[in-house]
């Protein structure tokens, strides 16, 4: 393990790191000097990740672990704490996608989503939120997707369960006022990751990986609220938000037409 990092470095606590977004994501915060702990179930690919990491001199701790486990968040979240004395910044990022398919409706399948997706970062947040509580501050960031904002085709569960995450996170922040602890949420909209090759239709404003963990890694820098991109997208998603159901209807219909491949 490196161990040259400033003392003053941020000590990250970064789940769903071993690909994707949360990959790049890890490599964008070290070369910005932060102490990381990386989070996923594949152990292996978590030690290449802080393989690569450590060659820029920075501190690693490899803390594998399932997020959908309450207990195993809580033991990991310890070992952080035993280690570097505390967890200045949880950065809950560990999610998946499921297509929803009428003709093939799965209730187990989209309940384990939800218990993912959202149970897992409730997980996380227990496992920092009293200890930061008790110091005064503190940064919990939940990575969701403009998805959460309205519904759209082919992916009710996984959109449900992303606005679930921004609903508890948008309310949490009101009750953590004043407490020193502060709440980003943040909300890619297509960013290319092994998941979103499997997509069967074209992604408008695709993002590259390397530049959303840039922004993602800006955005909670600054303690920014929200951290929503790309930008033309973002702002076509909030107009959809607020528009009435029948022109949304058709809108997100001619939409979705338009990106469908054949």
């Amino acid at each position: 393990m490196a161990s040259s990092a400033h003392p003053a470095a941020p000590r990250i606590w970064l789940t769903g790191a071993s690909y994707g977004i949360g990959r790049s994501l890890a490599v964008e915060l070290a070369n910005c000097g932060a102490r990381l702990a990386l989070t996923a179930r594949s152990e292996d690919k978590l030690q290449e990740l802080a393989t690569e990491i450590e060659a820029v001199g920075v501190e690693v701790l490899v803390l594998p672990g399932d997020v959908t486990d309450r207990e195993s968040m809580q033991r990991v979240a310890d070992a952080m704490r035993d280690a570097w004395g505390g967890i200045d910044v949880l950065i809950a990022n560990a999610g998946t996608h499921v297509p929803t398919r009428v003709e093939a409706f799965d209730v187990d399948e989209y309940m384990d989503l939800m218990r993912l997706n959202y149970g897992g970062v409730l997980n996380c947040i227990e496992a920092v939120l009293p200890r930061m509580l008790e110091d005064g501050a503190g940064h919990i960031v939940g990575v969701s997707s403009l998805a959460g904002y309205r519904g759209v085709p082919g992916a009710a569960a996984y959109g449900a369960t992303k606005s679930a995450l921004i609903h508890f996170l948008e309310s949490m922040r009101f009750d953590l006022a004043g407490s020193g602890v502060d709440v980003t949420i943040v909300n890619p909209g297509f960013v290319r990751t092994p998941l979103t090759d499997r997509n069967d239709f074209d992604m408008p404003f695709l993002v590259e990986p390397d530049r959303a963990a840039r922004i993602i890694r800006r955005g909670i820098e600054r303690r920014r609220r929200e951290v929503s991109f790309p930008f033309p997208f973002n702002w076509f998603i909030k107009f959809l938000r607020v528009i009435p159901m029948p022109l949304y209807m058709l809108i997100m219909g001619m939409t979705w037409k338009r990106m469908k491949r054949d």
